[in-house]
């Protein structure tokens, strides 16, 4: 007898990097993500097919790294890069050769490694790696969802016609890449709010004014599910400690916590089953799925989890030039002087302990869950993509392991989020607050007082295009058709969540920094060249020759489609 399901969700993602740098920031992180956890997670995969399992797992690829990822210089950038790394593998091991032999058998390892990732992306997949995972969901084997275009941070985005061309732009590249339309959605941070009378948390744009909740949008172009962080389910102002170190947190939480009217429900809520959300009546409601908490922490937490295990790969220590590990984590208190030297042939047998232990607490967790008395509960377990091989290289094949030991239990079952809403749809309609799945619930690491400059540009761009889409979207002659569609395209380039992120984790800051400067005034040069070109005046030279610069170097979103941001389809 089935006692529960487990519905791994994984959501990969990184900001457009291509002809953006290459290292230590840009491009090598497409490489990295690409050698190191998309390529294992496929191999993963179709290695549970061909021993007869369904993974029946739930990825979300977004639209920029979809569009990246299909992009023939990625491929050919990621060839040279795993030949890079296998001749960085021989070099170490020439140099461990006399003085290492542990060193000198990891060397090895990595050059085994790179030489069959190289050997699986040219042979096995044809270089197409979204062909790949398109094939798993076209066999019934998993679920790809989309997202945000690129990755926009939802509830603080200032116009709506902003938030209505991220999630158009969202569903119609899934469906070019994808052939289908999708059915859920990641949001980005898992980042929602509902409708209200919002105010722009930066002076200079507006005063108060009605604002449609996110789920609006969703509903308009047939998504039908997405998840959130444990606390918006319970209700409540889960808004941390960070509240009172940020002004402009304090504004937006005050604005909508005067008229945020939890319905009162009489049932106990849980995580273990789907919901509806509706901000208000007249639109289709759309589900949601939570994260549970205590399986998330299981994998998420570097310290408590399973990634801290002292047997495995440490992240962080490397060897140059080549940048290779050869280091385990030893203990969560060791610094980088006292990492021993991994061993792989310890890693194995606690992959299956690991494994064998997340899968019993499923088991536990559904079957303690007396609220869910209508149908099997489930436990949705959100991650990153990228923490799976990259952040902690065993990560794919515990991912395996737990797969395979929930397939040969018979009180436990996979599914995706579509298989578990269309078997169990939900019945109650629920009102949830707004918030993040960030620390401290809210904002406050993409709104800040290193971010607020930032948030000035957006609005002021997005404004800039709502006004441009208004005037020019029906004009077909070129060159301001094609004009108006850059301009598109580096706003949500400009809008990608990825800056203030690393801005505000100090985890690329001046790269993140400079990337958003650069886009800001892209947008800006492209704006005064469309005014000229709209006007009938003749462009300059150098006019055409940074329009075929950036045309050149952001080079995506081939079907942008301007109108998008001329009006709000259902107004709020």
């Amino acid at each position: 007898m089935i006692k529960g399901k487990l519905l791994f969700v994984l959501h990969s993602h990184l900001p457009y990097v291509i002809s953006h740098g290459k290292w230590p920031h840009g491009m090598d992180w497409l490489n990295e993500a690409a050698a190191e956890t998309y390529i294992p997670l496929l191999k993963a995969f179709n290695r549970l097919v061909d021993e007869g399992i369904a993974p029946k797992i739930t990825i979300g690829i977004t639209p920029v790294l979809t569009e990246m990822l299909a992009d023939d210089t990625f491929k050919a950038e990621f060839s040279d890069y795993l030949d890079q790394k296998i001749e960085a593998a021989v070099h170490d091991a020439t140099e461990f050769y006399r003085t290492d032999d542990e060193r000198h058998g990891i060397a090895r390892m990595w050059e085994e490694f790179y030489r069959e990732t190289k050997r699986y992306f040219d042979e096995e997949i044809g270089q197409n790696i979204v062909a790949a995972f398109a094939a798993l969901q076209d066999g019934g084997y998993l679920e790809i969802i989309t997202c945000a275009a690129t990755h926009g941070y939802l509830p603080l985005l200032g116009e709506d016609t902003a938030v209505q061309a991220q999630v158009k732009l969202g569903v119609e590249t899934y469906k070019k890449h994808y052939g289908r339309q999708p059915k859920g959605i990641w949001l980005p941070e898992c980042a929602y709010r509902p409708a209200y009378d919002w105010t722009p948390p930066v002076e200079g744009f507006g005063t108060s004014r009605p604002r449609k909740g996110v789920e609006e949008f969703l509903s308009e172009n047939g998504v039908r599910y997405f998840m959130v962080d444990t606390h918006l389910l319970k209700g409540g102002q889960a808004v941390g400690v960070y509240i009172d170190r940020f002004d402009a947190l304090k504004q937006l939480w005050a604005n909508f916590e005067e008229q945020y009217a939890p319905v009162e429900e009489d049932f106990d809520k849980t995580p273990h089953k789907a919901y509806y959300v509706a901000s208000r009546e007249g639109k289709a409601p759309v589900a949601f799925f939570t994260r549970d908490p205590e399986t998330g922490l299981q994998v998420w937490s570097g310290e408590h989890g399973y990634p801290g295990d002292g047997n495995y790969l440490d992240f962080h220590k490397k060897h140059f030039p080549g940048g290779l590990q050869y280091w385990r984590v030893t203990s969560a208190k060791a610094d980088l002087a006292d990492k021993e030297v991994y061993v792989p042939e310890m890693v194995e047998g606690r992959i299956r302990e690991n494994a064998h232990h997340f899968k019993e607490l499923v088991k536990r967790i559904c079957s303690a869950d007396q609220t869910v008395d209508d149908h099997i509960p489930m436990i949705c377990a959100p991650f990153d993509t990228e923490l799976f091989g990259h952040w902690w290289f065993e990560g794919p094949r515990w991912l395996y392991q737990v797969l395979k030991e929930v397939a040969l239990d018979p009180e436990l079952e996979a599914a995706t989020l579509e298989d578990y809403y269309t078997e169990y749809p939900p019945v109650e309609v629920v009102s949830i607050p707004e918030g993040s799945w960030g620390k401290g619930g809210f904002h406050w690491i993409w709104l800040n007082d290193m971010t607020r400059w930032t948030w000035k540009h957006v609005y002021e761009a997005e404004q800039l295009m709502t006004k441009a889409a208004q005037d020019y979207s029906e004009r077909s002659e070129e060159p301001v058709a094609s004009l108006l569609k850059l301009l598109a395209r580096e706003l949500v380039l400009l809008e990608s969540s990825d800056w203030q992120f690393l801005i505000s984790t100090y985890a690329a800051r001046d790269y993140a920094e400079m990337r958003f400067s650069n886009h800001y005034s892209d947008f800006k040069k492209v704006h005064g060249i469309l005014q000229k070109a709209a006007a009938g005046e003749t462009l300059s030279d150098a006019d055409r020759e940074a329009v075929a610069v950036i045309s050149e170097r952001d080079n995506l979103f081939e079907d942008i489609d301007p109108s998008w941001w001329k009006q709000v389809e259902f107004p709020a």
